[in-house]
C-alpha cells in the first residue's frame, strides 16, 4: 500500500516533437502532478523556450529545466532569461545546470578544459545575478564587470546542479540549492550518489537543499521487460531495482526505496513514444493522488 509523500512530476523528453508540449503541460496540470521537467539535448529543443511555452500554457504547474549546459549558454544571458520568466510566472520555474555532454559541447564549439571549474564559476555568478547583486568576476571562464540585472528575481531562486561523477555531485552539495539525478540510477546506486552530495553539503552549512530524481517509468503491461531493456541501454549496474512500472499503486510503492535513500522529488520519465503521453500523464496523476 502506498504510504509515501513526495513532489511528483513528469518529463517531456527533448526527442518528442515540440508541437506536443502545450498539450502535455495542460494535461499534467489537469492530472494534478506537481512539476513538468524538460531538458536540452543537442541538437533538439531549446530548454528555455520550452519552459516559457509550458508556463504560459498553465496556471500553477511548476516547470523545471534540467538541465541547461553551462558551456553552451552565457551566464549573464541565462540569468536574464530566468529572471524574466520569474517576473512573469513567479516561483514556478526550477533550474538545473550541468556540464552538458562533452562530445556535443565539442561539436558546438563550446567545450572547456575544466568543466568542473566552469560549473562552479557559473552557478556562483548565476545565483548572485538572480539575487540582484552587482557582479564582477574574473574567473577562468566566467568574466564580467559590474553586471546587475534590472529585473532580478523577487525571491530566492533555487539553482540545482545535475551530474553523475563524484566531483560534480560533491560540488552540488557544496554550492547548489539541490541536485538533479538522471534516470540511470537504480535503488542500490542512488544512495551511493547521495553520499557524494552529502560530502559537499558538510562544507556548506545549513542551506536548504532538495534532491530531484528522474526515474524511468513503464506503466501498464510488460513493465519489467521494458525497464530491463532500458537498464541495458543505459548500462545500469546490476543489482537492486531499476525504475518503476505497472499499475499506479505499483509505481507508487516502487518510489519508496528512492525516497528512503534521500530523494525528495521524483519526475517520472516515459520510455514510450510521444503519442502515449496522455496515458502516461493520467497514470502519473493517479500515482500523485495515492502519494498525497
Amino acid at each position: 500500500m502506498v504510504t509515501v509523500t513526495t513532489r511528483l512530476g513528469v518529463i517531456f523528453r527533448p526527442d518528442f516533437h515540440p508541437h506536443g508540449l502545450r498539450s502535455v503541460a495542460t494535461d499534467a496540470e489537469a492530472a494534478g502532478v506537481d512539476e513538468l521537467w524538460l531538458w536540452e539535448d543537442c541538437f533538439q529543443q531549446g530548454g528555455i523556450a520550452q519552459v516559457a511555452v509550458a508556463l504560459a500554457s498553465t496556471e500553477r504547474l511548476k516547470v523545471g529545466i534540467g538541465l541547461i549546459p553551462a558551456p553552451l549558454r552565457n551566464v549573464t544571458a541565462a540569468a536574464m532569461e530566468f529572471a524574466t520568466l520569474d517576473a512573469m510566472f513567479p516561483g514556478r520555474t526550477r533550474v538545473a545546470v550541468g556540464h552538458g555532454v562533452q562530445s556535443w559541447m565539442r561539436q558546438a564549439g563550446a567545450a572547456v578544459d575544466s568543466p568542473l571549474t566552469l560549473l562552479r564559476e557559473y552557478v556562483t555568478a548565476l545565483r548572485a545575478l538572480l539575487s540582484g547583486e552587482e557582479v564582477t568576476a574574473n574567473g577562468r571562464y566566467v568574466r564580467m564587470s559590474k553586471v546587475r540585472l534590472d529585473f532580478p528575481s523577487a525571491r530566492p531562486y533555487p539553482i540545482l546542479i545535475g551530474g553523475t561523477g563524484p566531483k560534480t555531485l560533491r560540488l552540488a552539495g557544496e554550492i547548489a540549492d539541490g541536485v538533479l539525478l538522471d534516470s540511470r540510477y537504480a535503488t542500490h546506486t542512488v544512495g551511493q550518489a547521495l553520499v557524494h552530495v552529502a560530502e559537499g553539503r558538510a562544507e556548506a552549512g545549513g542551506r536548504p537543499f532538495s534532491t530531484t530524481l528522474f526515474l524511468a517509468c513503464a506503466p501498464g503491461d510488460g513493465a519489467e521487460r521494458r525497464l530491463a531493456e532500458e537498464a541495458i541501454r543505459q548500462e545500469v549496474p546490476t543489482g537492486g531495482v531499476f525504475g518503476v512500472g505497472g499499475t499506479a499503486e505499483q509505481i507508487g510503492d516502487g518510489l519508496a526505496p528512492y525516497l528512503e535513500a534521500g530523494v525528495d522529488a521524483v519526475a517520472l520519465q516515459p520510455l514510450d513514444s510521444a503519442d502515449q503521453m496522455a496515458e502516461f500523464i493520467a497514470t502519473a496523476g493517479e500515482v500523485r493522488a495515492l502519494t498525497s
